[in-house]
């Protein structure tokens, strides 16, 4: 059951499955029941004050959101993520006057399960301005764009065009010690290598406590970069790691080359400070439909070179070799083995320079090397599996941390916001509560518990939760308003677990309630399933759990689940539903 653990005789096993699929396994998962925060300042960050609520006026986070990705889900098609988009390090602090500050996007997205590539004289798809795909951690990838571009008399137009401003370069003042920032809906994204998300995933980058940075390590590195995210052709993006050899794990670790050079002169390019933007590197000629027809401005301290991306040749087309003298395409990838792919899969690398600073073309280059089928989602259209499901139903895992003179000290793994209550038993029968009104702090909770008997069993519960953001609404989750309905709007189910169910077997289901939620002292009437009720209704926290015996003349397809509360006095129940959310098979 969700939400609650069960420790048995001081001793809580678990049993890790090799990961099955990495584009389902790869994602974060550990923090997401951590509350977001920013530094709005360099002051702020200097005192180490981090803030979980802000707002600028424009960008508002009224209430508290957890980290990144919240829930993911599967079909044997698709990869579903649902993710607030922020990340699990603190965010901030930006540039004073940079006017934008991080909200929950209440994202949804899906990855394809099984990537193509187009067949061969199909033109590539260029990337577009927004995201791109997602990092592990659920922050947005942006490209390298900054979404300006030179029309023939000013490049501080947005838009795209021949001559496309770097991000990196023009916009880099306004990125966090994280290498990141947001644009004016309050998207949270990189542009260029994700420091703090290499960082937590142990990717060869050092943190300075001191003054809350990130910098590259400056040993050499001993082990393949990780995973970092996932891009919309359903290709992944890994740190600036990879074996020597792309088809020999066997053959040393080193940073991944770039096959770009500034066009400077040097490597065969044209030195576009004596000749001018007069024309489109190649790559460029090839990709983009103009033709070059619009002239740069001459490089000079205004127009540096370096400004756009196409003061950027691809070395392929100036006689060096792939796999010789550098190592990823005009896409910014190659086809390698990983350890996540021993058989080998197309995949892109972060790019940074030898002093660890961010190179071109940073994440990917302009278009995609694969067919571009991820998306935004907002419904699901065929059954799916749950596979993870975090934030406020994130599993309570417990431990023992200690037995001194009768005395346990207990910890889990807790949901920030979450107030939790552990019970004892002798025999797993009869319970007794032993302590109550445990506040997580962070995501962890812990209590001493004085015990007599040599073996004693736990049980932790999460009876209330703090008001929050949702990512499932677009409105916050109120999460202790008034009665059920209060809020405004209809009631309704957020998702269940699990979805289908066979005819002739018995099944429990969690209901995960969605926006108007009521306070968490309000325990539910009933449930449903269609026109089957349910048994064993209980409630914990924003879930609902009950058993269902499904019959086996039951009709098979979707049915509606609902959950009813009583309402107000005077108003009646209030039912909340989830059409066509469970399926009978």
């Amino acid at each position: 059951m969700k939400r609650s653990c069960l420790l048995a005789c001081l001793v809580l096993s678990t049993t890790a499955s090799q990961a099955a699929n990495p584009r389902i396994d790869s994602w974060m998962t550990d923090r997401s029941g951590v509350y977001a925060r920013i530094y709005t300042n360099a002051a702020a960050q200097a005192s180490r004050s981090s803030a979980t609520t802000w707002s600028n006026g424009t960008q508002s986070q009224s209430l508290p959101a957890y980290s990144g990705v919240q829930e993911i889900t599967s079909s044997s098609d698709w990869v579903y993520i649902r993710t607030t988009g922020l990340g699990f390090h603190t965010m901030g602090p930006w540039s004073v006057g940079f006017p934008n500050l991080p909200a929950n996007q209440h994202g949804y997205y899906r990855f394809p399960l099984n990537p193509t590539i187009p067949t061969a004289g199909t033109a590539k798809t260029l990337t577009g301005n927004g995201t791109i795909g997602f990092f592990v951690d659920g922050v947005a990838m942006f490209d390298s764009r900054d979404a300006h571009y030179w029309n023939g008399t000013t490049d501080d137009v947005g838009g795209t065009g021949d001559w496309n401003r770097e991000a990196y370069v023009n916009e880099g003042a306004t990125f966090d010690p994280a290498y990141a920032h947001q644009e004016n809906t309050g998207t949270y994204h990189y542009h260029a290598n994700p420091v703090a998300l290499r960082y937590l995933l142990g990717d060869h980058v050092a943190f300075d406590s001191s003054t809350q940075t990130y910098s590259e390590m400056t040993n050499p590195a001993v082990r393949h970069s990780p995973i970092l995210g996932w891009v919309a052709d359903g290709y992944p993006i890994y740190g600036p790691y990879g074996y020597s050899v792309a088809t020999n794990p066997a053959s040393g670790i080193r940073r991944m080359l770039s096959g770009y050079h500034r066009r400077d002169g040097g490597k065969n390019t044209d030195n576009l400070s004596v000749t001018g933007r007069k024309l489109l590197p190649a790559w460029a000629t090839r990709l983009y439909s103009s033709g070059g027809t619009i002239t740069g401005p001459d490089v000079s301290s205004t127009y540096p070179l370096g400004r756009y991306m196409e003061d950027n040749a691809y070395l392929g087309d100036l006689g060096y070799s792939q796999g010789t003298d550098f190592d990823l395409d005009e896409s910014n990838g190659r086809f390698c083995v990983t350890p996540e792919f021993p058989n080998g899969t197309y995949a892109y690398f972060v790019c940074i320079a030898a002093d660890g600073t961010p190179a071109f073309p940073y994440n990917i280059g302009r278009a995609y090397y694969g067919t571009v089928t991820a998306g935004r989602v907002t419904s699901l259209t065929e059954t799916v599996s749950t596979n993870f499901a975090g934030g406020p139903d994130s599993p309570i895992v417990a431990e023992v941390s200690s037995v001194r003179d009768g005395t346990v000290a207990l910890v889990w793994r807790a949901v920030e916001g979450g107030t939790y209550q552990v019970d004892t038993s002798s025999q797993l029968k009869n319970w007794s509560t032993a302590a109550t009104g445990v506040a997580a702090v962070a995501n962890a909770g812990g209590t001493n518990i004085a015990i007599a008997a040599p073996a004693v069993f736990f049980r932790v519960k999460l009876t209330a939760l703090a008001s929050y953001d949702s990512v499932t609404n677009s409105s916050s989750n109120t999460g202790g308003g008034g009665g059920p309905g209060g809020g405004g709007g209809s009631p309704s189910l957020d998702h269940i677990t699990p979805t289908v169910g066979v005819r002739g077997v018995e099944v429990m289901v969690t209901f995960a309630l969605g926006s108007m939620a009521p306070p968490p002292a309000v325990q539910p009437k009933s449930a449903s399933l269609g026109t089957i009720a349910g048994t064993k209704v209980s409630r914990s926290g924003s879930n609902v759990t009950a058993t269902f015996a499904i019959p086996a003349t039951a009709t098979p397809g979707a049915v509606t689940a609902s959950v009813v509360f009583p309402g107000p006095p005077g108003m009646g129940d209030v039912t909340f539903s989830l059409a066509k959310g469970f399926t009978i098979q």
